[in-house]
């Protein structure tokens, strides 16, 4: 197999840190990597866009959170606690989780050993690849392995970025969106090597969610281009028109700029490809976007003419439709194709990544996308003087629209405003804030002098714990057990910190 862990990243390992995930430590390194302009899939696609009319992308979400429910309370991934607490709830599904982190890498080489055609995008959150590798669950990952080192298979599936400890991003603190982003590139590094890592361009956020307060949106943004992402992916009612409407239906079929403008007037964009409303396992698990794109045809942008994208993602281990109906008809859908002779022709699937290089490659320009911004953000510009944004303007804009436009809603901003991320960090009161603030306080000017200690075990450990308190799972189950898992994760982290 031709899958070469990061040779950077296998030297973190030592006696002391061994327990401890590949989160950080080769940050120079990695963004060397990463940014990379090399195209991923357009020297070989097998697809020529001018025989196509519309084409298909899905994505498959794959998380489980880490915990402090094992032995003496040690760090383990949720699945391997269905495994060992299989009569509690529905944790009987542990072993078709497992079977359903696995099997893309079965579905992959047996439907192209078919004479198909067949794609998917893949997002797995890094706790559940610490988990899998916790676990010692080497088929699953050899089976990923399959798909994302050999080259025979590698025009057919892609990787997404996502954030390490699946955080939502509007609530992130600022300062931790970037340390997410690059966290998982060195652990995906550390486990499919710096070529797979080359190829991941696009980046799925946890919950589809987009923050719309400017400077955490501008900030997101910047931090993903400086991570070398090429595009995001984004839920069509977190976005609108520079003039506040709702994006026109064919729009939402073809690639959008976001453009983000922070507090300062800074202004920075990237590409984004548009998930379109739904139930999504049901949709991607009966293949509903295929259907979709076949009453889909190609669209004018500039002078070129371009196929529509559909766009989905949905979890894939979530729910009986994945579970049983997926596999059915993910392997149906690709036969039909073939045997419609379509599978280069017509409506096709794609790879968010391959669909871009290959209009882009046909003349077009990503400046010439429709541009869009973050939901109600246009509520805030109307507010504020375009040639003179200040910090101020913009916190007067949101709290006026606060008071008085009660459809008018913003998320982001954290814990800070303040762009050295530590100043005033004292009076956060929420414990996922606090903690952040608590990390950045003691180790932001100790990296500035000296970037290596980002390799050393009490800096990976404390960043470890800052990232487990965001988890998402541990914002919307209120009081009981999980509640309880956050607070001791918070009680470790600032325990390390003080």
């Amino acid at each position: 197999m031709n899958c070469r862990p990061s040779q950077v990243i296998s030297m973190t390992a030592t006696i002391s840190q061994a327990n401890l995930p590949n989160i950080c430590g080769w940050e120079t390194e990695i963004s060397l990597v990463t940014n990379s302009h090399q195209p991923v899939f357009l020297n070989t696609s097998n697809l020529n866009i001018e025989n196509i009319n519309a084409g298909f992308a899905c994505a498959l979400h794959m998380h489980q959170p880490t915990i402090p429910a094992g032995i003496n309370g040690e760090l383990i991934s949720n699945i391997q606690h269905m495994f060992e607490h299989p009569h509690d709830g529905d944790n009987h599904n542990a072993g078709v989780f497992a079977w359903c982190y696995s099997r893309i890498g079965e579905f992959i080489p047996d439907l192209v050993s078919q004479g198909c055609n067949p794609r998917i995008m893949l997002d797995y959150s890094g706790n559940l690849l610490w988990g899998l590798g916790q676990m010692q669950r080497e088929d699953v990952i050899n089976n990923l392995k399959r798909v994302t080192c050999e080259v025979q298979y590698q025009p057919y599936v892609e990787w997404m970025g996502t954030m390490w400890s699946h955080a939502v991003v509007p609530s992130t603190p600022i300062p931790d969106i970037k340390l997410h982003i690059q966290a998982w590139q060195h652990h995906f590094a550390s486990i499919f090597g710096e070529d797979a890592l080359k190829r991941v361009k696009g980046f799925s956020p946890p919950e589809m969610h987009l923050p719309n307060h400017p400077d955490t949106l501008f900030e997101y943004v910047k931090a993903l281009k400086e991570c070398g992402y090429k595009w995001l992916m984004v839920q069509e009612h977190s976005v609108e028109n520079l003039d506040g409407s709702a994006l026109p239906h064919d729009q939402k079929y073809i690639p959008n700029k976001l453009t983000a403008r922070n507090s300062q007037g800074e202004i920075i964009s990237i590409t984004v490809l548009i998930k379109t409303q739904g139930s999504d396992t049901k949709l991607v698990a009966q293949m509903q976007p295929y259907f979709e794109a076949k009453t889909k045809n190609k669209q004018q942008i500039g002078n070129v003419n371009i196929p529509s994208l559909v766009t989905q993602i949905a979890d894939g281990e979530n729910g009986g439709v994945m579970m049983n109906e997926f596999p059915r008809d993910f392997v149906r859908i690709y036969q039909e194709i073939r045997d419609s002779g379509g599978n280069n022709t017509g409506t096709v699937a794609m790879n968010g990544t391959e669909y871009l290089e290959l209009i882009e490659a046909a003349g077009i320009n990503p400046e010439d996308y429709p541009e869009v911004q973050a939901v109600q953000q246009h509520k805030i510009w109307q507010h504020v003087n375009l040639d003179k944004v200040t910090p101020e303007a913009v916190n007067n804009a949101i709290q006026e629209l606060k008071a008085n436009d009660h459809q008018f809603h913003i998320d982001g901003a954290s814990w800070t405003n303040d762009l050295s991320w530590v100043k005033g960090y004292e009076n956060v009161l929420e414990p996922m804030n606090k903690l952040s603030a608590m990390f950045h306080a003691k180790f932001d000017k100790l990296v500035e002098q000296d970037a290596s200690v980002t390799k050393r075990e009490d800096y990976q450990e404390a960043l470890l714990y800052n990232f487990l308190v965001q988890t998402s799972c541990f914002r919307y189950w209120g009081q009981g057990t999980w509640t309880d898992y956050a607070r001791e994760l918070y009680r470790r982290g600032e325990e390390l910190l003080k």
